[in-house]
């Protein structure tokens, strides 16, 4: 199988380095000193299973690269508007593509049957953009469990982690499901194949919609926001919220509020992505994991009281920040 890592930042590169360190045929798509970093020394990884250095080929034009089978999309939910359009030389009749976005993804409502089916949500999809490139029947869902950073260009530090679940939107288990699961087992990742892929997706997001942003507003880690009385009040209130429209859209969570604080609490003095992100000066993740929630709150008519109020002042704090930047 030919692959193409789209988006080989700090997960992306990771997964790439991994792959090519086990033979597999992978391409990494980057810009800017980290591409050039990767071409001219290789991907350099530092991690607590062992450091090691790869070269892969890294390339900044898609173009050249022909139709492969498989396309790992390593961007943040918010550059996908601008990269799915420039994917059309990679996707053959039968090319797989593949999200590992945090939060709510584009294809959510795609071969989800019901009332809700063909849904899109504005916050994730403006104006169609990424769904009108890439076909519903091309999606395999994802969802990473691991931590990488980019320490330097070309540099990853893998922080903890190496499991990455795969689902077909439709519930199906898929011989391409299980072949790209076989080449990332390969790889030296735990890599199951689910059949409730968003049940999963809002097991993660019950955590993130309500952590990620109160993180941003506070500087906190994950055991500063659970055992701090008032603000855990208001990440249960935001995870009510959240549980209700995950309720709405016909889904039963296999875990409960309480285990999921449990859970934050267990993992200790770790500071989210989201709060990461506003450390390094990057984009946040805002919309994907907190406002795809709210928009569909609304669409539903459910009371999102604590989660607006938590998106509006993130979101203003990232408009504030980029400003002063």
């Amino acid at each position: 199988m030919k692959f193409v890592i789209a988006g080989a930042g700090a997960i992306g590169a990771y997964m790439g380095a991994r792959m090519a360190r086990a033979g597999l045929d992978v391409t990494l798509f980057a810009r800017g000193a980290h591409l050039h970093a990767m071409q001219e020394h290789g991907v350099r990884v530092k991690s607590p299973d062992g450091d090691f250095e790869v070269r892969s080929e890294v390339t900044d034009n898609l173009e050249t690269l022909g139709p492969v089978d498989v396309v790992i999309l390593g961007v943040k939910a918010y550059s996908l508007p601008e990269l799915a359009p420039r994917l059309r030389p990679l996707l053959g009749p039968d090319t797989v593509v593949v999200s590992t976005q945090n939060g709510i993804p584009w294809w959510y409502f795609q071969n989800h049957g019901g009332e809700f089916e063909g849904l899109r949500l504005e916050r994730v999809d403006p104006g169609g953009v990424i769904s009108s490139a890439i076909e519903p029947h091309r999606v395999v869902g994802s969802i990473v469990y691991f931590s990488t950073e980019i320490i330097q260009p070309g540099v990853i530090r893998h922080i903890e982690g190496n499991r990455i679940s795969l689902g077909e939107p439709n519930g199906t288990r898929s011989d391409r499901c299980r072949k790209i699961a076989e080449a990332l087992i390969q790889a030296g990742f735990r890599c199951p194949v689910t059949t409730h892929i968003r049940h999963e997706i809002w097991v993660k997001l019950l955590g993130n919609v309500a952590f990620n942003p109160i993180s941003a507003l506070t500087g906190a880690t994950l055991v500063q926001m659970v055992r701090d009385p008032e603000v855990s009040t208001l990440v249960r209130h935001i995870m009510i919220e959240a549980e209700a429209v995950a309720s709405r859209l016909g889904l039963e969570l296999p875990i409960s509020i309480e285990q999921r604080m449990a859970g934050a609490e267990k993992v200790g003095e770790h500071k989210t992505s989201m709060l990461q992100d506003l450390e390094a000066g990057r984009p946040l993740e805002l919309e994907a994991i907190v406002g795809a929630v709210v928009e569909l709150g609304e669409r539903l008519g459910l009371p999102m009281t604590h989660t607006r109020t938590v998106y509006a002042c993130t979101k203003l704090l990232a408009q504030c920040r980029s400003r002063r930047i």
